[in-house]
């Protein structure tokens, strides 16, 4: 049996191979990645209007999709079964979709209700007249949804971390929005996330605000966790008795789910980064804030986010440069402070050896 790329054992695994950073082959051929799991909406999204063109789902996936909130919450393709014209552009709260083009009607549930001059058409209207629906999945408010059968979302492995938070509640503060554009590739990105390795040395204000000698990550399937502990005095969360980390004083919790999302929770809410890839040399990151308590957002590690955000950018853009050397090609990982790193590489590493 051949070698694995990645190692299991974190004390003796290589890195994956610097070209995995800068190679369109490889970045096209993981590309299929993304078409699983992808967050959608948050329910206070669909207060105000209850059809959202999902343009972020199409700018990772190419796919053009709706969330729909009707008797419930689903996932529908954003084009016309007639001669595929878009159908939603801006968020709205029509009562039925209505292509511009030839007046195709179709119902909230996905279903096509009128079509004129169709009258002569033979085995019209047939099952693939109607909307195409995604798989959708909610936890907490949020919502999920996938272009392929996928295997669920971990949320056995979460619940008891992220029960006490009352996620649903939430509201979209589009005020805590950006769209960044990095002169890097997506997976460094994600590199960088999955550590708190290099808070001391990047991010000064993050490390006056954190215990780093607390700091840990946790590894599941499918994603990472990683606690960070608030420095004496600094704000935190308030945990109940019956909570695995009561007694301890949590600042953030950042939730990383495969392949590129970002859920940093804070005491003042939540925190989203949506990574869109871009090409083997650029990626795109949206962010979205989901606010509990406007009062503690001034304070402790969810309070200097741009900040942070432009410190990572700038030290990523410097590694994605360094991939192209000729002398440097796999590091090591610290058994320590890199176990979300390891356990990232190796999803990929067993996704790009079962396609070649």
């Amino acid at each position: 049996m051949p070698e694995d790329l990645v190692a299991a054992d974190i004390r003796v695994a290589k890195t994956l191979p610097s070209k995995f950073y800068y190679d369109k082959s490889i970045f096209d051929s993981l590309l299929s990645v993304f078409s699983g799991w992808q967050y959608a909406a948050h329910d206070s999204e669909l207060e105000a209007n209850a059809i959202v063109p999902l343009n972020h789902i199409e700018s990772i996936t190419g796919e053009p999709t709706i969330i729909v909130k009707g008797n419930e919450v689903e996932c529908l393709s954003n084009i016309c079964t007639h001669r595929g014209m878009r159908l939603i552009s801006q968020p709205c709260n029509k009562s039925t979709l209505q292509c511009e083009y030839h007046g195709r009607t179709f119902a909230l549930e996905g279903n096509m209700k009128r079509m004129p001059e169709f009258e002569q058409a033979i085995g019209f209207p047939s099952e693939s007249d109607n909307l195409h629906k995604f798989a959708i999945d909610t936890w907490k408010g949020l919502h999920f949804i996938s272009q392929e059968d996928t295997q669920q979302l971990p949320w056995a492995e979460l619940n008891e971390r992220f029960e006490f938070l009352d996620i649903e509640s939430y509201v979209h503060d589009p005020t805590r929005d950006r769209d960044h554009s990095i002169a890097a590739n997506w997976m460094l990105y994600v590199d960088n996330y999955l550590e708190g390795f290099h808070i001391p040395f990047v991010h000064p204000e993050l490390n006056q605000t954190l215990d780093y000698s607390g700091y840990s990550t946790e590894v599941f399937e499918g994603g990472v966790l990683q606690i960070g502990k608030a420095s004496e005095g600094d704000v935190k969360f308030d945990l109940p008795e019956t909570h695995p980390d009561f007694g301890q004083e949590i600042a953030a919790y950042y939730l990383w789910l495969f392949p590129n999302m970002m859920f940093n929770f804070y005491p003042w809410g939540l925190s989203l980064n949506i990574v869109i890839p871009v090409s083997s040399e650029e990626t795109r990151v949206l962010y979205r804030g989901y606010v509990k308590d406007a009062t503690l957002a001034e304070k402790g590690a969810g309070s200097i986010l741009d900040t942070v955000e432009i410190q990572d950018q700038n030290i990523i853009e410097e590694v994605h440069k360094s991939m192209h050397s000729k002398v440097y090609d796999r590091g090591r990982y610290s058994p320590t402070r890199e176990q979300g790193v390891h356990h990232f590489h190796r999803i990929i590493s067993k996704i790009y050896e079962q396609m070649f």
